[in-house]
């Protein structure tokens, strides 16, 4: 499939003409034909407002896995509060996107994950004034994954019912590493789909993984400098719109 918003909504459309129900972590069982979808938002919180917007279109609701430590976004702050809501409004679900690499000294060390797993879900339950109550891993050890940590109350998504009894398909770095519209097609093979988009990748046209990351790149000058804009008094005065002169 192309990696663009029509390719994505083609794979909702394959999906619905397959017979599947796009289901939760936590009402899966209401069908025997079921497919978790899932987000995982890894640079930009714009691009997950965009996919949630298209499937809200489609009447689907997804989960939206954020990252409380990343350096490219800030949850705190208005604008991304904003979004998150919005994407919340629509139906859909936020959970936790934990980094166990932001605790290098808990690095494989079950319990101490544990404990940064619960801080963190307190501390977006905090920011959304809601509980959190699902949580995906970002750059796991195997020895965090194979612990299968299980916290009361809270979905671990890459937990053995979710990571090994479902089909699980992925497009990390933009890439599926299984053929994921011919899994949907083969009639009976996989009844519970669990897949994991990353909504970064999507665009209105193809794109190389290059250009993406060029962009995004070049993206972030433009983007620092209206962040200053909004800080800094005149900053007009001083350099352009552009930021390249003194």
């Amino acid at each position: 499939m192309k990696f663009t918003y029509g390719g994505y909504e083609g794979l909702l459309d394959l999906l619905h003409g397959n017979g599947y129900r796009v289901s939760h972590y936590y009402n899966w069982k209401e069908s025997e034909k079921c497919v978790i979808l899932r987000h995982d938002v890894d640079f930009d919180l714009t691009k997950a407002l965009e996919i949630a917007q298209l499937e809200s279109q489609h009447s689907v609701k997804s989960t939206y896995f954020v990252l409380l430590t990343s350096n490219f976004y800030n949850l705190n702050s208005h604008k991304n509060k904003k979004i998150m809501n919005e994407i919340r409004g629509m139906g859909h679900t936020i959970g936790l996107h934990f980094d166990e690499m932001a605790y290098p000294e808990d690095i494989g060390n079950v319990s101490k994950v544990e404990k940064d797993i619960c801080k963190e879900l307190k501390a977006l339950s905090e920011i959304l004034e809601t509980d959190v109550t699902v949580f995906s891993y970002h750059r796991p050890t195997k020895e965090i994954l194979d612990a299968e940590i299980s916290l009361q109350g809270v979905i671990n998504s890459y937990g053995g019912l979710y990571f090994k009894r479902f089909k699980y398909l992925s497009d990390s770095r933009m890439f599926w590493r299984e053929p994921v519209t011919d899994m949907i097609r083969d009639e009976g093979a996989y009844p519970l789909l669990h897949i994991l988009t990353h909504p970064f990748w999507y665009h209105d046209e193809e794109k190389s993984i290059k250009e993406i990351l060029c962009e995004f790149i070049s993206r972030a000058e433009m983007e620092r400098y209206y962040d200053l804009n909004d800080n800094f008094t005149n900053l007009s005065d001083i350099i352009d719109c552009g930021g390249r002169n003194s």
